[in-house]
């Protein structure tokens, strides 16, 4: 489990340079404690006979499950309804499509969308017998599987097959666009200077095929709870299909380039950012700003002892407000399942799966009442 550090800032100046509130020194990577919630544990790899058992449901999974019924279709009739795309390049738009005809290729997307909820109700399943997920009484979906009709079929099968086994828990679709999400969470990590001083910040979401970078807008003089939390400027890059994002250089220039625009942005528009940057991203947070384990879906060695994604990224970033760019990390399943905490007041311990590239997973319990604006 991650231990808290300080967070990596490679320049200081001197705070009384301008009026501005001054950030603390002491924002930490990971954490797994905020004034409201404890993450009770998140980035679990949890083991069957087979291997990690979030394999089995994530896209590929799903695509592999549907590539099945094809060739089954094929066998029996010689048609294949689905054509002759391969069914890893059919996109979840053409899926929901032929799904909504109710034709034969709709019979076939069902039936893959059957044995994907058998597969994700065995995970559930195993998951709450975890012990960091004991109690746990809701679960969010989150993710880009969930941003489909497809994957929402899946999903309420999913809820009824954990009800007809006897589990009470209430499994959700996440609130948020997947796209939002993961940057809206970090409403509930940042500093409260960040919160009641400036008018935004930037947030990053790193995943194995997409990287989402946008301003987030707290808004907490219109809504103290945090429920009217606005995402503005969001820009998304497929860099897993991108020939000049193979190495994890490109991926840190190319997120940096990404954020120097909205920069540029949020000056046209007159608002005022704060020096931060959340980032979330898939794996163990170590203290340091640096990534233990878990990020094997990205472009080369994100694990190295010698690589500090927090301290890299800042080096690429221009000053704002008169200081330095601060840079925050923390596991994406985290971010994405704390965009929900506000709607999660009524439950004391709840969770999230984030379905895409591989499975996010991360665990809650509800500590407080929100104090916006508070130093912590």
């Amino acid at each position: 489990m991650p231990r808290h550090h300080g967070l990596v800032s490679p320049r200081k100046k001197d705070p009384r340079q301008t009026g501005a509130p001054s950030l603390p020194e002491d924002l930490r990577h990971g954490g797994l404690r905020q004034p409201t919630v404890a993450i009770q544990g998140y980035s679990l790899q949890l083991h069957d006979g087979e291997g990690f058992v979030g394999d089995s449901v994530s896209r590929t999974a799903y695509s592999e499950m549907l590539d099945a019924w094809r060739t089954l279709y094929r066998r029996i009739s010689g048609l294949d309804p689905l054509g002759r795309k391969p069914t890893a390049k059919i996109s979840k738009k053409r899926l929901d499509e032929l799904l909504r005809r109710n034709g034969k290729a709709a019979a076939i997307i069902a039936a893959a969308s059957e044995d994907y909820a058998w597969q994700l109700a065995r995970v559930v399943r195993r998951f709450l017998a975890h012990p960091s997920w004991q109690g746990v009484r809701r679960i969010v979906v989150g993710g880009g599987f969930r941003q489909s009709l497809v994957g929402e079929l899946a999903i309420d099968r999913t809820a009824e097959l954990l009800y007809q086994r006897g589990s009470r828990v209430h499994l959700m679709t996440l609130r948020h666009h997947p796209d939002e999400g993961g940057l809206i969470g970090w409403v509930h990590l940042a500093p409260p200077e960040v919160l009641s001083g400036y008018d935004g910040f930037l947030a990053v979401d790193i995943g194995g095929t997409n990287v989402r970078c946008g301003i987030v807008r707290p808004r907490a003089r219109k809504a103290p709870d945090l429920t009217e939390v606005k995402v503005s400027g969001l820009r998304k890059w497929g860099h897993a299909g991108d020939s000049d994002a193979t190495r994890r250089e490109d991926l840190v220039q190319g997120i940096a380039a990404m954020l120097k625009k909205l920069i540029q942005q949020a000056g046209a528009r007159k608002l005022r950012l704060a020096p931060f940057v959340g980032v979330a991203c898939p794996g163990m947070i170590s203290e340091d700003g640096s990534i233990a384990a878990g990020a094997q879906n990205l472009p080369g060695n994100w694990e190295s002892p010698r690589f500090n994604l927090a301290q890299h990224l800042a080096e690429h970033l221009p000053p704002l407000a008169g200081r330095d760019i601060q840079v925050r990390l923390h596991n994406d399943a985290v971010v994405q399942g704390l965009s929900e905490l506000p709607f999660m007041q009524g439950v004391k311990r709840w969770a999230v799966l984030t379905v895409g590239t591989g499975l996010g997973n991360a665990s809650f319990i509800n500590t407080g009442t929100p104090a916006v604006g508070k130093r912590r």
